[in-house]
């Protein structure tokens, strides 16, 4: 069966396609329909941090499913109770409260929610190349306008400031109900945030009275080499956006509330599937994943060497390399589309991160040696003819 063809027959028309069919995937890598394997460093754009089919993560989430797959908030559950308790014991900087949705642009969507209810403000601040989601919150609350303008108008009282400049923050003043930022800039091309950045914000959102709403959608549990990358700079933050591979793959969100922010109204916010027994088995394994088989520290040890690798290439290709942990982007001179297709066509795959970026976001089992297969290949791309 030609599954991209059918596939194509059916589908919205949104995604633009690879013209590749992935029918299976073990560890850090996937196998297409004609049994040719790759190395996965799309990672499901950042959803396979413990890998493909971790038997552990299976046995959990089968043994859940025998069990009881939802339970609405309304009721209590053994599950959802031991994770919140297990997350927010493993968060850093005191976080006392989490709301559970089912995607990173919900949780985006909450926070901002959460903000406006605990402030009693409504203008918004989030940064220039900033990525939040798809969603109308979210969307307003990225900057590209290849994404913004199709469905404009957006939600009032939004404003952009320039990501790493400390002199912008102006902008931040007594009608801001939050800040929002991603540590490390992953769509808008893998770019670190200024530690001493982070903390002007924090000092400005303190003596302003506005909180301060980290995205970890892409950079948490475990991909910077830190459980969360806010751990890596020591600055509290207000409320907490995770997803994508919280649960090891399976479609999970959550928020996590600092003191600040309190505890909300009852009907102020909801999910139905958000916190679902089935998923908070598989995030429970997760975690404990994470931390037992040390690959929190792997990312930190492994990625350092990649990037190593990588700033090692003789390319006059190559503008910059630059990332934490197993999260890493190549900036080229030129578009990436034809280098991607290349590296697939090496049995590598990888995403771009705007139109000149090579993105890596392997999964945290990847071993030293597929790593090196990745970088042989990057080297040869960018280095050929």
């Amino acid at each position: 069966m030609d599954w991209v063809t059918l596939e194509d027959q059916y589908a919205s028309g949104v995604y633009a396609k690879r013209g590749l069919a992935i029918v299976s995937g073990q560890g850090a890598t996937l196998t297409d329909d004609h049994g040719r394997v790759y190395i996965d460093c799309v990672g499901g754009q950042g959803t396979a941090n413990i890998g493909h089919v971790h038997p552990r993560w299976l046995k959990a989430l089968t043994d859940q499913a025998g069990v009881l797959l939802n339970c609405p908030e309304m009721f209590s559950n053994d599950q959802r109770a031991l994770y919140m308790q297990e997350l927010l014991s493993a968060a850093p900087f005191n976080m006392q409260r989490v709301f559970f949705c089912n995607s990173g642009a919900e949780a985006i969507e909450g926070a901002l929610k959460f903000a406006r209810a605990a402030t009693g403000r409504t203008q918004i601040i989030a940064a220039k190349r900033a990525f939040h989601g798809r969603t109308m919150g979210a969307l307003s609350a990225t900057w590209n306008k290849k994404y913004r303008d199709p469905f404009l108008p957006l939600v009032p009282d939004f404003n952009h400031i320039t990501f790493n400049e400390v002199n912008d923050l102006e902008t931040i003043t007594e009608k801001t109900a939050a800040v929002l930022l991603e540590v490390i800039q992953g769509e808008g091309g893998v770019y670190p945030i200024d530690p001493a950045y982070l903390q002007a914000v924090r000092e400005t959102c303190d003596r302003t009275g506005a909180l301060l709403i980290v995205d970890e959608v892409q950079t948490g549990f475990g991909r910077t080499g830190k459980l969360f990358a806010v751990e890596h700079f020591g600055v509290p933050v207000d409320l907490l956006c995770v997803a994508k591979s919280m649960a090891g793959g399976l479609p999970m969100g959550a928020i996590l509330m600092g003191p600040k922010v309190g505890r909300m109204e009852p009907g102020i916010h909801g999910s139905t599937f958000g916190g679902n027994p089935l998923v908070c088995a598989a995030a429970r394994e997760t975690l404990k994943i994470l931390q037992e088989e040390h690959l929190i520290e792997q990312a930190a040890v492994l990625g350092v060497e990649f990037q190593q690798q990588l700033r090692a290439i003789q390319s006059p290709l190559i503008r910059d390399v630059r990332g934490m942990g197993l999260i890493v982007g190549v900036e080229l001179k030129q578009k990436v589309a034809p280098y991607i297709k290349r590296l697939t066509e090496l049995g590598v795959l990888a995403l771009p991160a705007g139109m000149t970026v090579l993105r890596f976001l392997p999964p945290l089992v990847i071993s030293r040696e597929q790593l090196n297969q990745v970088a042989a290949a990057v080297t040869q791309v960018l280095t050929e003819g």
